[in-house]
C-alpha cells in the first residue's frame, strides 16, 4: 500500500493542466484551458480545466474531478496506478507499506488482462536481450533494421521464442491464469493442448495513450509462405484495433507541441522516424484508417500529414482515409517519398534537418495531391478527367467548415481549369444529398423512439429556485468556506428605558461557521439529498482540518459526491448565470465582499422558505363560515413581516414568488 506521505507529495506536485495536457490538446481560455472532450465525439470544445481550482470538467459527458480522477476515467487506472503514474512523471519515489492479503487480490478481470499483457511484454523483452535465441535471431534483425539499443528499449521491442508454449509455461509458472492468457490472445487453447500465438516472432507491444499494453503485433522472421508476415492480437476487452494507434503513447506530447501529426502505415515506420528525431508520428498498424483512430489524433491536433511511399497502387487504396480525416474537420496534407522509398528507409538514411526540409518542401494539401496523383490516369481522357474532378469535389463536400469548402473549390477551379460555378453547383448537389441521407437516418431513428416519446411527453420545467440556492451555498462553501471575514450580527439588547432594541455588531467568522450557524438558527436543512450529503461532509471536514485543499478534499470523497462537487465548481466556467436576479437568486458582484455575498444568499434562502410556509398556510385557509381561520391568518401576517425584514436587509424590493 502506498504511504500517505507519497500520496501527499503527488497531490502537491501534480498540476492538472500538465497531466491532462499529455492526453488532450488544451488552449488557453482566460484563466482556464479548454479542449475537445476525450470521452465523447465532438467538434466544439466542452472540456474545461481550471488550474486555479485544480480540477477539470467535461460538460459533454458530465465527468469531472482532479488529475487523479482524470487518469482513472481516461486511462482506466486504479487509484494506486494513477498515483504511481504521477509519481513517475514528477520523479517522486513511491514508498509503500506491507500489502495485506486482500490488497494482493486482483480487483477485476480487466486489470488482470492488463497485468498479463504487461508481464508478456517484459517477458518478450527479456528473451530478446538475454537469451541466446533472442540475441542471435531477433536482436540481429532489429540491428539490421538500424535500431539502436535505446530505441529497442524505448519501444519495448521483444521476441517470442520459437517454441510452442514458452510464454504460456512461464506465465502459468508465475501464477497467471490460463483464462486471462487466452482472453488477451497470447495463448491459443485447444481441446488437449495450449500454445503461444506469437511463437517465433519479433514483438511490438501496442500501448494506449497512457502507456498501458493493450496488445501486440508480431512479425515472422522465416520465409514460411503459409504464415502471415504480421500478426496482431485478436480483439479483446483491452485491444480494439480500430480504436488504437501504434506509437500514440510516445508521440502525444510531440504532436501537441508541434501541432501536427505524421501518419504512417507500419510499426517500423514509426520507430525509424522516432530514431531520426521526428517524434510526432503514429501508425494505423497496417489497417484501414478508422474514425476512432482519427479522433485520437484530433484530441491532440487539428493537423495531419499523411506520409505515403511511392507505390501508386498503395496510394490509391490509402487516399480513402483522407475523406475520413476531412469529415472530422481536420486539416490534411500529404507527402510522398521517391519511388522505392518508404518512411522507414527514407528516415534511416536522411539527416534530421534534411528530413524536416523534405517534408516542408514536398507536403501538399489534399486537393493538389489528388490532382497530381489521378491526373496521370486521366491524361487527355475527358471522361476520366470529369470523374477526377467529381472525386475532388466529393472530398471537399466532407469538410464541415463552409469557408474552407469555398477556398478549396476555388483552388480546384484553378488547378483543373474549370468554372467555379460548375464546381459550386456540383458541391451543392453533393451536400444536399448528404443532408438528405442524414435526414432519412435520423427519421428512421426517430420512428424507433416514437412510442416512447408519446408515452413520456417532455414538459418544460420551471427553474427550481430552492435547488439553485442550495447549489449556490455549496459553491460558496467550496470556494470561500475557510475564508475569514466580518459579518454583521443583530442582537436584541435593553436600552436605558429597558426597552428591547436591535443592536448591530461586527464579528469575525469563517464562512463555513457563519453558514452553519445561520442554518442552525433557522433549524433549516438542505432539501436536495446530494447537496445535504456534501454540506454535512464539508462542515465535518472544515471542523477537522485547519486548511482546505480542494484536491485533497476531492480525493477522500466517494465518486458520486466528487462528481457533483466538480460540476458545482466548474458551472460558472461554462456559462454565467442568466438573469437570476429576476428569479430572486443573487450572485456575487465584483464590488461586494464575501460576507455580503454569504449573507444575501442565506437571507434569500430564508425568504424563499418563509414564502413556502406562507403558501402552505394560505392553502389551508377555508371559506367555510363555521371554521375559525384567525390564527392561521395571524401567522401569515407575522411571516409577511419577516419577508419585509428580509427585503430591507437585502436592500431590494423583493416580489413575492407565486
Amino acid at each position: 500500500m502506498i504511504t500517505k506521505e507519497t500520496i501527499d507529495k503527488v497531490y502537491e506536485a501534480a498540476r492538472v493542466e500538465e497531466v491532462i495536457g499529455d492526453f488532450v490538446q488544451l488552449k488557453r481560455a482566460g484563466s482556464n484551458f479548454k479542449g475537445l472532450s476525450p470521452f465523447s465525439d465532438e467538434r466544439s470544445p466542452s472540456f474545461m480545466v481550471s488550474p486555479a481550482k485544480g480540477i477539470w470538467k467535461d460538460f459533454s459527458s458530465g465527468k469531472g474531478g482532479n488529475a487523479i480522477a482524470f487518469l482513472m476515467e481516461h486511462s482506466q487506472f486504479t487509484y494506486p496506478e494513477a498515483i504511481r503514474f504521477l509519481a513517475k512523471k514528477y520523479n517522486i519515489e513511491v514508498e509503500e507499506t506491507e500489502l495485506s492479503e486482500e490488497d494482493k487480490v486482483v480487483a477485476n478481470e480487466k486489470e488482470s488482462l492488463f497485468l498479463v499483457s504487461e508481464f508478456a511484454s517484459k517477458y518478450f523483452q527479456d528473451i530478446l536481450l538475454n537469451s541466446e535465441e533472442g540475441k542471435a535471431i531477433a536482436l540481429s534483425y532489429f540491428k539490421e533494421r538500424g535500431f539502436t539499443n535505446n530505441t529497442i528499449k524505448k519501444f519495448s521491442l521483444g521476441y517470442s521464442p520459437n517454441q510452442w508454449d514458452a510464454l504460456t509455461k512461464e506465465a502459468l509458472g508465475k501464477g497467471y491464469k490460463l483464462e486471462f492468457l487466452e482472453k488477451t490472445g497470447l495463448t491459443i487453447v485447444g481441446e488437449d493442448k495450449q500454445f503461444d500465438r506469437f511463437k517465433g516472432r519479433v514483438m511490438f507491444p501496442i500501448q494506449s495513450m497512457s502507456g498501458r499494453v493493450l496488445g501486440f503485433g508480431g512479425r515472422i522472421l522465416t520465409n514460411d509462405k503459409k504464415a502471415a508476415k504480421y500478426l496482431n492480437s485478436p480483439e479483446s476487452d483491452l485491444y480494439h484495433k480500430s480504436k488504437v494507434l501504434y506509437g500514440i503513447f510516445h508521440a502525444k506530447q510531440a504532436i501537441a507541441k508541434q501541432d501536427n501529426c505524421y501518419l504512417v502505415e507500419g510499426y517500423t515506420d514509426v520507430i525509424q522516424m522516432h530514431q531520426a528525431g521526428i517524434e510526432n508520428v503514429v501508425s494505423s498498424s497496417g489497417t484501414a484508417l478508422t474514425p476512432d483512430q482519427i479522433r485520437l489524433i484530433n484530441r491532440l491536433t487539428k493537423n495531419v500529414t499523411v506520409l505515403f511511399d511511392g507505390d501508386a497502387a498503395g496510394l490509391r487504396a490509402s487516399i480513402r482515409g483522407i475523406d475520413l480525416i476531412l469529415e472530422e474537420g481536420m486539416n490534411v496534407r500529404v507527402c510522398t517519398f521517391p519511388d522505392g522509398e518508404d518512411p522507414d528507409s527514407f528516415a534511416k538514411k536522411t539527416p534530421l534537418q534534411d528530413l524536416i526540409q523534405y517534408f516542408e518542401d514536398n507536403a501538399m494539401d489534399f486537393i493538389q495531391f489528388k490532382a497530381s496523383l489521378l491526373m496521370k490516369d486521366a491524361k487527355n481522357d475527358p471522361i476520366k478527367k470529369a470523374d477526377l474532378i467529381r472525386d475532388m469535389v466529393a472530398s471537399i463536400s466532407k469538410i464541415p467548415d463552409r469557408i474552407k469548402r469555398e477556398v478549396y473549390i476555388k483552388e480546384t477551379s484553378r488547378i483543373m481549369d474549370i468554372s467555379e460555378d460548375v464546381l459550386f453547383n456540383t458541391l451543392a448537389q453533393l451536400v444536399k444529398k448528404d443532408i438528405s441521407d442524414l435526414g432519412k437516418k435520423l427519421k428512421e431513428e426517430q420512428t424507433a423512439f416514437e412510442v416512447v416519446k408519446n408515452e413520456n411527453p417532455i414538459v418544460a420545467a420551471n427553474v427550481d429556485i430552492q435547488y439553485e440556492l442550495e447549489h449556490k451555498i455549496i459553491e460558496i462553501l467550496l470556494i470561500y468556506g475557510n475564508v475569514e471575514d466580518e459579518f454583521e450580527d443583530v442582537l436584541l439588547k435593553a436600552n436605558e428605558k429597558g426597552e428591547m432594541v436591535e443592536v448591530k455588531e461586527m464579528k469575525r467568522y469563517k464562512v463555513y461557521q457563519r453558514i452553519f450557524l445561520s442554518l442552525q438558527e433557522d433549524e433549516t436543512e438542505l432539501a436536495n439529498p446530494l447537496f445535504k450529503s456534501i454540506y454535512d461532509d464539508l462542515i465535518t471536514y472544515f471542523n477537522q482540518n485547519e486548511t482546505f485543499e480542494l484536491e485533497k478534499y476531492l480525493s477522500q470523497l466517494p465518486p458520486e459526491l466528487s462528481q457533483e462537487v466538480t460540476s458545482i465548481l466548474m458551472n460558472d466556467e461554462r456559462e454565467a448565470l442568466h438573469n437570476w436576479e429576476a428569479k430572486n437568486i443573487f450572485v456575487k458582484a465584483k464590488d461586494k465582499t464575501i460576507s455580503q455575498y454569504v449573507s444575501e444568499t442565506i437571507l434569500t434562502l430564508r425568504w424563499f422558505l418563509v414564502n413556502k410556509i406562507i403558501d402552505e398556510l394560505k392553502s389551508s385557509v377555508t371559506q367555510e363560515t363555521e371554521v375559525d381561520n384567525s390564527e392561521t391568518l395571524s401567522m401569515v401576517v407575522d411571516y409577511l413581516g419577516l419577508t419585509n425584514m428580509f427585503s430591507k436587509k437585502l436592500g431590494r424590493v423583493i416580489s413575492r414568488h407565486n
